[in-house]
Parts: structure tokens; sequence; C-alpha cells
């Protein structure tokens, strides 16, 4: 059953401008993991968090996947599984942020059955494999890649089709086990990705059109997201595939540095980078380790630091850094019960480790920690790495809970294989 409750101000519907001017800039969350790429919000005006409230302003029915919520316009955007035509597959789905609502959806990929994997999950919370990318916004327009590598332009505000590409046909590309998870980055006119064949395995297309603006290497993707970064003042793109981490300029593609790090079966976290360091990590006994980025003349260069071997895992759930230290969910397969952790970036020395979490998501508001268990719980934490201080917990999602929270308007989004839900914090 659905259940919705308008938001209302001064007895009439928010808009989109009075939503943005309730916060400082970005107030929006247009893309995976952020305005800024790396899980950082606003900070919430929140004097007393241990007395604060959650209160639901809408909950609606998000059936199957992992896809995260992208906030832009006054919009919610994911993934979601549906029938048409009586065809079962990936449908991405536009909803107001103000009701919950459906504006419209728009079918990507027939695809009945995932190779697997995200069935998974605790005795008690399991099931619910689905979509695993989550879209962009940009400019009025909203980007989809979906699990079979195919690119997808939309008007954002009407879900007009405006150009599509098959990486799979046009670009030799490579498929993986458990198909796509990695989601479209954006950077001024480029759409970034990984999926293309020899040659083409990293691509930059034209976000306009949808064409090659440039293609190069030949390394096979992983599950991981590329992420936007500036190193010593080099604007850069960094993608994590199976050779390990390639950092290219985003306009044209050239390969500023490259650092050899392990794959087995799947790589599915993002690189986190601080300062001059690039952090990442993955499961299936490979672990974690960081490089630190040097410069000499127009060139870089990334020398390992340090490396956990078999342990220090982020399945898929990438960490926060603040300060010097990651903060997020540090396990594998450990369903329900995996950690929240504090890790130092510098040294991959555990600060502090706190169970019950699974292999949830984490974002950072100030100097807050926005946990999402696997099982639906939102849990704030103090971001610092002395010890783990929790200052409130509310169960606010039914179903497993795979995806990232999102915070915009003032206003904290989640989703589960089940259901999305809006929330006001008073």
């Amino acid at each position: 059953m659905i259940h919705r409750t308008t938001l209302l101000l001064s007895g009439a519907l928010l808009s989109a401008a009075s939503l943005s001017a309730q916060t400082a800039a970005p107030a929006e969350w247009a893309q995976f993991r952020g305005p800024n790429h790396d899980g950082t919000a606003p900070v919430l005006k929140v004097s007393n968090w241990k007395g604060a409230k959650l209160k639901q302003l809408w909950k609606t029915e998000t059936p199957a996947g992992f896809s995260s919520f992208a906030v832009a316009g006054a919009n919610a955007y994911t993934i979601i599984t549906g029938e048409t035509e009586g065809n079962t597959g990936e449908v991405l789905l536009s909803l107001d942020v103000r009701t919950g609502k459906e504006k419209w959806r728009k079918p990507l990929t027939v695809i009945n059955k995932y190779d697997g994997g995200g069935d998974a999950g605790s005795n008690d919370n399991k099931g619910g494999d689905g979509p695993r990318s989550t879209p962009i916004v940009d400019n009025g327009k909203v980007y989809a890649i979906d699990a079979n590598l195919g690119v997808f332009c939309f008007d954002a505000a009407t879900g007009k089709p405006i150009w599509n590409r098959d990486v799979m046909k046009e670009n030799a590309g490579v498929q993986i086990k458990w198909q796509n998870a990695a989601s479209p980055v954006i950077d001024g006119n480029v759409l970034l990705m990984c999926g293309g064949g020899e040659g083409q395995a990293l691509l930059g297309l034209d976000k306009t059109s949808g064409e090659v603006i440039w293609k190069g290497e030949s390394d096979k993707m992983t599950h991981a997201t590329p992420v936007i970064a500036d190193i010593h003042g080099v604007h850069q793109c960094i993608f994590f595939t199976q050779k390990g981490l390639v950092a290219v300029t985003p306009e044209t593609g050239k390969v500023l540095w490259r650092a050899d790090f392990p794959f087995k079966v799947s790589t599915a976290a993002s690189p986190v980078v601080y300062e001059d360091i690039v952090y990442c990590s993955a499961g299936y006994g490979v672990g974690a380790g960081a490089f630190k980025i040097s410069q000499s003349g127009s060139s870089l260069s990334a020398e390992h630091i340090w490396r956990r071997e078999n342990e220090c895992f982020n399945h898929w759930s990438t960490p926060i850094v603040k300060d010097g230290y990651l903060y997020g969910m540090f396990s594998f397969k450990e369903y329900g019960s995996g950690p929240l952790a504090c890790v130092d970036i510098k040294t991959g020395k555990d600060m502090w480790k706190e169970g019950g979490f699974g292999p949830g998501q984490v974002i950072l508001s100030g100097d807050k920690v926005i946990a999402l268990s696997d099982k639906g719980e939102v849990v704030i934490v103090q971001a610092s790495p002395e010890k783990y201080t929790e200052l409130k917990r509310d169960d606010v999602l039914d179903g497993k809970v795979w995806s990232y929270p999102v915070l915009a308007y003032d206003r904290l989004f989640a989703r589960s294989t089940v259901e999305g839900v809006c929330l006001e914090i008073q």
C-alpha cells in the first residue's frame, strides 16, 4: 500500500524555487554521491540531534533494485524494476519531491533476471535484485545507464526521449558478471563512462547528442562509478577498472596517471580522494590501499603508501572522508551485522568500529555522518576519529537498502528494494 503526504509551505505547494531558497547551495543532489562527487552535503541546521525528529512527508513504492535518488528541479529520479508492454525490465522513474507522486516513467532495458548476487542478504532481509545505476540530472536533462550499457537522455520535466546509445553494439562493449552498476558522470559537456571494447573502454560522450567525443584504453570495466577530482590543481576523472586506477582529462581522455590494483570477481566502491591521496577498496579477498599522487613538471604519478590485503573491505559501499579520516561501511557479506567504521586514510589504521549496519551507505553533512543501514535505519553519528558517538537512530524503510541516502532541499530522501521515502528533519 502506498502512503503519501503532501508537503505544504504557507498553504501552497512548495515550488522548486522556494525549495532551493531554504538552504545554502548546492541544495540539490543531482547525481550519484552528490554535487561534489564525494558524498558530502550542506550542513543541516539542527541544534540538537538527539532531540530531532524525522518526519515522514511521503512514502511510495520503488520496486526492486539498488539505484539511489537523484534530486533536482523539484523532482526525484531513480531506476526501478517495472513492466512495459508485458516485458520486465529497468524503468527510469520521476517523482514529485513534494508529494511522492509519479510524474513519468520510461523503459530502459528488458532484463528478466540478473546474473545473481543481488538477492543476497541477511536471513530475514533477502531478495530485491534489480537496477544498480543512479541517474544524473544536468541542465534540464536526465541521463541514465542501464544494466546492458544502454545510455539514455530524456527531458527531465517531461520524460521526452532526446537520444540513446547502445555501447554494447556501437562501441564493442564488454559486459561483466552482474551487469553494469556504474552511474553516469558529467563534467562540462562530457558524459564519462567505462564499458567499451579494445581501444575504447573509456568513453567521453557528448551529453547533447550521445556521440563519441573521445575514446581510449582497453581496461575492462567494474561496477565502480568514476569520480571527478582536482589533485595538484589538475582536473581529472578517476576510473576504477579491472587494471586499477586510471585518471584522465575529462575533456580529451588523455591519461594523466595510473596505479595498479588487484581485481577479483567484482570491484564496486568508488575511489575516495583526500588532498593528494586516492583510496580504493574491493571485496572478494582484495582489501584496501591508498596512493599518493605526486607532480613533477606537468606529469602526475602514483605511489603506493599503504595496503591492507583481504581486510578493510568496502564491498560496494563507498566511504566519505573528513579531515583525513574515512567513515563508512567496512565489511564483506556481513549482511545486517557489518560495522560502520573509521579508518585513517593516510595510514590505513582502524580508529573504531560499530557493528549492526551491514552493507548500507553513508553521506556527510558538516561533521555528522548520515548512515543508512541495510535494514533501513537512518543513524546520525558524530564524524570524529576519537570514538563512535551515535546521536540519532530511526527505522524509516522496509525492504533491503544498498542505495545511498540523499540530502536535498533540507530533506532526506532514501529508498529500498520496496519503497522510497522523503523525510523532514525537525
